[in-house]
């Protein structure tokens, strides 16, 4: 029973989100994102033989304006994860407006991309 609890506490102490999400999934927004009004296109990702990048429009439907953070996540062919991680960035959406947002890959061969989403 101590053991159960102490490995509860310990997965309580993570130093990063995880986004438990499926492989086809490539915007994860958190729901107090939408509870704020925030809607958002999935990632669209272009790739040259240098460094791929994608783009996602954030649409603000309320009338105040919203902070928010996000990061982009890269993955290899092999569906691994790509690090050195984005650093998480910050952002705030003006009322009844939309913004585009934009991330590059830091390694050769990113073949997807998921953009997590949060206040």
């Amino acid at each position: 029973m101590f053991a159960a609890a102490a490995a509860l506490l310990l997965a309580g102490c993570r130093s990063h989100p995880e986004i438990p999400v499926g492989d086809s999934q490539s915007l994860v927004m958190e729901a107090n994102v939408l509870a704020a009004g925030i809607t958002a296109e999935n990632p669209a990702i272009q790739s040259s033989e240098i460094q791929a990048t994608a783009s996602s429009r954030l649409y603000n439907e309320r009338s105040a304006p919203v902070t928010m953070h996000y990061r982009f996540y890269w993955y290899d062919s092999r569906g691994l994860e790509m690090h050195p991680l984005e650093k998480t960035r910050t952002l705030t959406i003006p009322g009844h407006s939309a913004v585009t947002l934009y991330g590059s890959a830091s390694s050769l061969g990113a073949q997807k991309v998921r953009l997590y989403l949060y206040l």
